[in-house]
């Protein structure tokens, strides 16, 4: 449910937002005056896909994911945002329903601002437009890599790039990786189903790139898996 914010802890998140960092102090008080808060529980929807977008939304505490569910079920995770991120920009302007669903993965706070209150900061705060323009230039670009992942990259080359990134750098012989995620939620992020990404894992374990055990991953052979993760090791089947 949503309610109203005091202004002080308020005006504190929004200064945190890239859009509003420059503001003068009596815009960012006016926008915190205009605010509503509201508290998720775990797994709780802030907004569905294709529902009108009635505002921005601004992420407080906790951590928000976007996705997208398929009529069978299947996910696809888009990204994950934390405190000052924000969240619904695109439908603001195009008039158009949220193109996905963004779900709290744990306890969660959430301030919304009015799409009216959005549309006229822009035309009285030029630079706060262009700010947001840039924000959805950079999400674009990474749902073209999203979509450029399923079309040509194997979901054993996705894993081998997820593991290369989650690991400490340097990534050396020995280094460990501690999967937070179930099967299911890491296939999310991958964009494939979990036994696709158990069999990713198998083949990994197979070639001697990585070890497991449980929850952890051991990077064996460093090099390799930068090969997999490049696209560029000529052994790699297509899983």
């Amino acid at each position: 449910m949503a309610r109203s914010a005091p202004r002080a802890a308020t005006a504190d998140v929004l200064r945190r937002v890239p859009y509003f960092t420059r503001l003068p102090a009596a815009e960012l008080k006016r926008l915190a005056g205009v605010c509503a808060a509201r508290e998720l529980e775990p797994g709780q929807i802030v907004f569905e896909e294709g529902q009108p977008c009635r505002g921005l939304y601004i992420v407080a505490e906790g951590q928000v994911e976007v996705r997208q569910v398929s009529l069978r079920g299947r996910e696809q995770v888009f990204h994950t945002e934390g405190p000052g991120a924000t969240l619904g920009e695109a439908p603001l302007f195009d008039g158009d329903g949220y193109i996905a669903t963004a779900v709290a993965l744990g306890p969660a706070r959430v301030l919304f601002l009015a799409r009216a209150e959005v549309v006229s900061l822009c035309r009285r705060r030029p630079a706060v437009a262009l700010a947001m323009l840039e924000t959805m230039a950079r999400r674009l670009r990474r749902f073209a890599g999203i979509v450029s992942d399923l079309a040509f990259h194997p979901v054993t080359e996705r894993l081998a790039r997820h593991l290369e990134t989650a690991a400490a750098r340097p990534v050396a012989a020995g280094a460990r990786v501690d999967l937070r995620l179930t099967q299911a939620q890491l296939a999310a992020r991958l964009g494939t189903v979990r036994e696709l990404v158990a069999r990713a894992f198998a083949e990994l374990e197979d070639r001697g790139v990585i070890a497991r055990d449980r929850t952890r991953v051991v990077i064996r052979d460093p090099a390799r898996l930068a090969a997999l993760a490049r696209g560029d090791d000529a052994g790699a089947r297509d899983v």
